[in-house]
């Protein structure tokens, strides 16, 4: 397999406070990779120090072969590394289709507003929301506006997505749904990165899982080395969890 991206001994430092304690971490082309960890592990400051919005302390950040962790967020995003936020933040005056074709026009390839629109109906007709184009962002449930981001950051062309926490607010239909969308984006050859609490998307979608608990990389292997690795266990998933994952109960 061929390395996509690869932190290499990477660290983020808010004053005195370590949020990413020397990591080293490589994610290879067609990868679907879960990043967990407890609240405050460093999980949301990796993805930020990846697409240049709080750039690294020390360490490299590479990119097909290439060092970006100098680069602004755009220049980033035009490279092929698209993510999605905590909470997300359409425009909300604007319709489905404009906020779409927005990602389109930035990081796409397309050069014309109706171009990006073609692309951009194209996205959300992949993500479900074909029947809702037309109507402005602020009018959709959570669960749309989630598929709505993720249609945003496609519209981009991303070799790399970046997930972070895209199934959280969401009910278990609506959860299962997104597992399913997640698993198309990633036969479509997308590298997708997953940070998620819900182990039960995390064990079902990712083929590897990285675990961070005070901003460093405790474990990094398949899911059933991860859930029985006991820093696992006592940093994060708990005895119970464990115990029911190797009953099959999870």
């Amino acid at each position: 397999m061929t390395t996509l991206l690869e932190l290499d001994h990477v660290s983020r430092n808010f004053g005195g406070l370590k949020a990413l304690d020397d990591v080293s971490l490589r994610l290879e082309e067609g990868e679907v990779i879960g990043l967990i960890g407890p609240n405050g592990a460093g999980k949301t400051t990796l993805v930020n120090v990846v697409t240049g919005v709080t750039p690294a302390s020390r360490g490299r950040v590479i990119f097909r072969g290439a060092s970006i962790d100098r680069l602004p967020p755009d220049r980033i995003a035009h490279l092929g590394i698209a993510r999605t936020s905590q909470i997300v933040q359409p425009f909300p005056r604007m319709n489905a289709l404009d906020n779409v074709a927005g990602g389109a026009l930035f990081a796409g390839g397309c050069r014309t507003l109706a171009a990006a629109r073609v692309k951009a109906r194209e996205h959300l007709e992949f993500t479900g929301l074909g029947a809702v184009a037309d109507k402005p962002a602020s009018t959709l449930t959570l669960a749309d506006r989630k598929r709505l981001e993720l249609a945003r950051s496609l519209a981009m062309n991303p070799k790399l997505l970046l997930l972070d926490e895209v199934n959280a607010g969401l009910n278990a239909a609506e959860m299962d749904s997104a597992l399913e969308l997640i698993r198309a984006i990633a036969a479509r050859g997308v590298t997708i990165l997953l940070i998620e609490h819900l182990m039960k998307v995390v064990l079902n979608a990712c083929g590897r899982i990285a675990v961070l608990h005070h901003g460093q990389l405790i474990a990094d292997g398949t899911p059933n080395q991860v859930v029985h690795d006991p820093k696992v266990i006592e940093a994060y998933l708990g005895t119970k969890f464990a115990a029911r994952h190797a009953a099959g109960t999870v």
